[in-house]
């Protein structure tokens, strides 16, 4: 487009002139790569993400004795725990519902401590830190210096208000010959679609940390009554009632998902280790190609907002912190000897979906072998760090299936194409760099799909006798998709069509997984329903896998 066309499009709402005016002035013809590394770009998308500028830290500091209304209404959150350190987080909301959380543009010095004990009679240690307007008032706190494998408490403070208490725990040290580890898996919790109670369920859990796997938030309207929830004793403002553009939009929707009791329950009960899917920014965009025919300035603006969104809302370090449109949020944790986790990003780097998305018969398109779902770079990041490990365990939390899965079980079957099966030359990649590092216990997390899945991982999936290579193990929703089903429509097909699926369950609910030295459990949890709130929660499957012999079997 030129310059002229693009200034002619459209407006999305809420994109500050500047913002807009920059991106227009990059002019025609330059591809995404080109876009994000000309200066003119960098200067469009910055939206200040790292240090405020010297302007915004010599801004008017709020004395925080004049907050009039408790700013503590979303909650705490602990994240990404390290051997000797974890992140801690809050957000300053007097009024979550309204643009601006009813906070002024001004600085807020908030005090944070964390101890042993739940009384906090013995701390361990204390600070200061300061809540940025130009972060919606967000803290993030790195707490170091901390014991390994040890179990903490912690809260804020301002002015007169005191936060809720969190309880978090640090990994295990590096060389520690730990024998056991406890983690929970949760995906997809569309507001609109139901209650959170498989977090409330969740927060009662003996685990040592939750991974959450994508779609923490839906940019689909909310309306009035809550959707599925069909609230009767309150009305939602009629700015949920729209999807999500901007960044104001995007910081709205945190604020409304958080402030669910049920999800704040879970967040001070365990850390959590985050990653997004597509619905933190918009349903199935691909790299930096969105779901509808919009200018790429204009769907990267979307992008940049969602990203520092997200950011803003989640316990994250300061090397996550976006810069633009761009945000590096695959990592790796260790917990001990016992256990190594690749977080994979699959969402920011890959190619555009085959044949227009969607189940379609596979082909040359699909096939290609140059398409890829996790970008050059963090795919070598990925097997190279396979080659360095020595945990027992290799653990890949990421979004969408990998296990191959055919719709019918005839040769006129066909496969997703959002999904690993619509980049199959790429998933071969990862799962012979795992073969060729050595990895005899791989197992990949996924959620995305609604439901709870168990996948035997193939060398030949089109091969059912070839060798099992790992596990998978898809936890099912929190809440998109409503109450669900124990055996959706398309069970049977599934089943049949795919020998190396050995679960199905369609409820809502999460993903246990206790890692020991000698194999590896699974308990796929779930409600009876979500559209209604206070459902118990019960076991639908276990299974296990053996060290040294990848495969599920029924516990």
């Amino acid at each position: 487009m030129t310059p002229a066309q693009i200034a002619a499009t459209p407006a999305q709402p809420g994109h500050s002139t500047e913002l807009r005016a920059a991106a227009q002035h990059l002019g025609a013809g330059l591809d995404r790569r080109r876009f994000l590394t000309v200066t003119g770009a960098a200067a469009a998308l910055a939206f200040a993400v790292n240090l405020p500028s010297a302007g915004a830290a010599g801004a008017a500091e709020l004395d925080s004795r004049q907050i009039t209304e408790d700013p503590f209404t979303l909650g705490v959150g602990s994240g990404d725990p390290l051997p000797d350190s974890v992140l801690l987080w809050t957000r300053l909301a007097p009024r979550p519902y309204e643009p601006g959380s009813g906070m002024p543009a001004a600085r807020v010095r908030v005090r944070w401590e964390i101890a042993r004990d739940e009384r906090f009679s013995r701390i361990v240690r204390r600070g200061w830190s300061t809540a940025h307007p130009e972060f919606a008032h967000s803290v993030h706190v790195d707490i170091d210096g901390l014991d390994s494998d040890r179990v903490f408490y912690y809260r804020f403070r301002a002015g007169t208000w005191i936060s809720p208490a969190g309880r978090t725990r640090t990994a295990p040290a590096p060389g520690a010959a730990n024998s056991s580890l406890s983690i929970a898996a949760v995906s997809c919790q569309a507001y609109h679609d139901g209650y959170f109670t498989a977090y409330r369920h969740l927060a009662d859990e003996d685990v040592d940390v939750v991974f959450h796997l994508g779609d923490y938030l839906y940019e689909y309207a909310v309306n009035a009554t809550g959707g599925a929830r069909a609230y009767t004793d309150r009305t939602l403002p009629g700015h949920y009632n729209r999807e999500t553009v901007t960044l104001e939009d995007y910081r709205l929707r945190y604020a409304l998902y958080k402030s669910d009791p049920d999800l704040r329950a879970a967040h001070a009960a365990h850390p959590f280790v985050v990653t997004w899917d597509d619905h933190e920014t918009e349903n199935n965009y691909a790299g930096g190609a969105p779901e509808n025919n919009v200018p790429p300035e204009e769907f990267l603006l979307r992008r940049a907002a969602a990203y520092r969104a997200y950011w803003e809302n989640q316990p994250l370090r300061s090397p996550q912190r976006p810069t633009g449109p761009d945000m590096r949020l695959y990592r790796r944790l260790t917990f001990g000897r016992l256990a190594q986790f690749d977080i994979l990003d699959t969402r920011q780097y890959r190619s555009n979906q085959a044949f227009g998305d969607g189940w379609k018969v596979p082909g040359p398109e699909s096939q290609d072998p140059a398409r890829t779902m996790t970008g050059a770079e963090q795919e070598r990041w990925l097997i190279d760090g396979w080659h360095a490990s020595r945990a027992r365990w290799n653990v890949v939390p990421q979004q969408v299936v990998l296990a191959q899965r055919r719709d019918v079980p005839t040769d006129a079957f066909k496969l997703s194409m959002d999904s690993w099966d619509g980049y199959p030359a790429s998933r071969q990649r990862i799962l012979n760099g795992a073969q060729a590092a050595g990895v005899d216990n791989l197992m990949v997390l996924t959620g995305d799909v609604h439901v709870g899945y168990g996948f035997d991982l193939k060398k030949d999936f089109d091969d059912p006798s070839s060798r099992t290579i790992g596990t998978e193990i898809v936890a099912t929703s929190i809440s998109s998709g409503k109450d669900g089903a124990e055996r959706p429509a398309n069970w049977t097909n599934l089943t049949q069509a795919n020998p190396h699926l050995k679960f199905y369950n369609g409820r809502r609910g999460y993903a246990l997984v206790t890692f020991g030295t000698k194999e590896a459990r699974a308990d796929f949890r779930t409600v009876s329903g979500v559209t209604t709130p206070g459902a118990a929660v019960t076991t639908a499957g276990s299974f296990v896998t053996e060290a040294g012999n990848p495969g599920l079997t029924p516990a």
